[in-house]
């Protein structure tokens, strides 16, 4: 059984937050540039805010565009706009629960198939049903140890 259970189960509530947000597309523009023509604020007001000049503001703006600003100048810029910087991670598919238990079936899989070919070889052959029951078992036991080689 994992030990962290409790703050996996946080974790994961976290992140179930945000997965409608896993399809907001940012806006070609950026979000900054965006956000500051759509309440109608100036470079010269953005930079007066943040102490830099109008330069500094359309460098922030083109180094957010090209994913090249951190975490910490948005999150300066977000309050300088009076906003909140949200940001976070979500699973391409499903929840952290099923990204382990995905990668759990595959590593499930390569381990029961290398032992079934070699039972294979010595003419002791499973049948279908036995050796998806065995990957089914393999992968339980994976998913309550979560060994960190799941993720090599």
């Amino acid at each position: 059984m994992r030990n962290n259970k409790l703050q996996f189960q946080q974790l994961n509530e976290k992140i179930d937050q945000l997965t409608d947000l896993q399809h907001v597309i940012v806006p070609p523009i950026g979000w900054i540039k965006a956000i500051r023509n759509g309440i109608g604020m100036s470079m010269e007001q953005l930079g007066k805010k943040l102490s830099i000049t109008k330069q500094g503001v359309m460098d922030i703006e083109k180094r957010e565009k090209e994913g090249a600003i951190t975490i910490k100048s948005m999150q300066e810029i977000a309050k300088a706009m009076d906003m909140k910087l949200v940001y976070g991670f979500v699973p391409n598919e499903g929840d952290l629960e099923q990204m382990i238990e995905t990668r759990a079936i595959e590593m499930a899989k390569k381990i029961v198939e290398r032992t079934s070919n070699t039972m294979k070889l010595e003419d002791q052959e499973n049948s279908k049903e036995r050796i998806e029951k065995a990957i089914k078992e393999r992968a339980a036991e994976i998913i309550n140890n979560t060994p960190k080689i799941l993720w090599d």
